[in-house]
């Protein structure tokens, strides 16, 4: 069941990328985003209860506010990424997140960094040049974008990793979407040109398929381990190549499935360590209450 979720979920993320692709640069990148958040904030209503009864502290709340700006200008990055370069490369450069995250981790939360992940991130990375290849062809405006988006997104992962021991999921979902919401609005009145009702429809259908994605993600993390659901991911960049080809006419490209795929190895090994020594640490534990 887990695999079976983890699918639905890739299927889900890369049908927001092709709707948002459809959109194109028809809406700025700005307003697209910001009309994907506006129109999800009806999933975030049963949300509010929580919100107002969390008593939120003020630490609590700077650091909500800090996940909602860098979150911000990943959204925005992102959307202006796909206007620029295939769904397949932003597919397989967004899976940087996790390399980005276990480095942030080392560094503010003091999580140790051993010799195996060190090298899982080099080898993501590595994977990174080989979708990049610079100095064997010009890395566009999009590829910078998706670099900062994905560094953009870690810090609001790692925020979140922090205030889900502190507050439940429900919070720490609604207000994402309400800070972000709020954080997009200026940037899209700067912008804003009238959309049309078949725009509107396309990012209300952006925003059903990127919440359901989340929803059926979830699913998957409480039927199976990490180490089974997240090599399942790369199903995601062979659906996103197929997608680009055969919709949108963007040429397959063996760099970026190459590339991609050791990305998504280096996450895979990274999980499967990080719970093998989950394990170890439980077992002892086991043992000595059975004593």
């Amino acid at each position: 069941m887990g695999v079976f979720w983890m699918v639905v979920t890739g299927a889900c993320f890369v049908a927001v990328t092709a709707l948002v692709k459809i959109v194109g640069p028809t809406v700025p990148p700005a307003q697209s985003a910001f009309l994907r958040y506006a129109l999800g904030l009806v999933f975030v209503l049963p949300m509010i209860r929580p919100i107002l009864n969390a008593q939120l502290s003020r630490r609590a709340i700077k650091l909500f506010a800090l996940r909602g700006f860098v979150h911000t200008f990943g959204v925005i990055s992102w959307f202006y990424a796909m206007t620029q370069i295939s769904i397949a490369e932003v597919t397989a450069m967004n899976y940087l997140n996790p390399i980005y995250v276990t480095i942030l981790a080392a560094i503010f939360l003091g999580e140790r960094l051993a010799m195996r992940r060190i090298m899982a991130v080099v080898v993501a990375f590595c994977g990174a040049l080989i979708i990049l290849r610079p100095g064997f062809r010009e890395i566009s405006p999009g590829h910078i974008a998706m670099l900062f988006t994905a560094a953009a997104f870690s810090v609001g992962y790692l925020v979140a990793k922090i205030m889900a021991d502190e507050t439940s999921p429900a919070v720490v979902v609604g207000m994402l979407s309400l800070t972000v919401t709020v954080g997009l609005a200026p940037f899209a009145w700067a912008v804003w040109v009238p959309p049309t009702w078949e725009q509107i429809g396309w990012l209300f259908l952006v925003a059903c398929f990127a919440t359901a994605g989340h929803f059926t993600m979830t699913m998957a993390f409480k039927a199976a381990p990490l180490t089974v659901t997240q090599p399942v991911t790369f199903l995601q960049l062979i659906w996103a190549t197929l997608l680009g080809a055969v919709a949108f006419g963007e040429p397959a490209d063996i760099f970026v499935i190459i590339g991609g795929a050791m990305i998504i190895a280096a996450i895979s090994y990274i999980t499967l360590r990080e719970a093998m020594l989950r394990r170890k640490q439980v077992t002892p534990a086991v043992a000595q209450t059975k004593l």
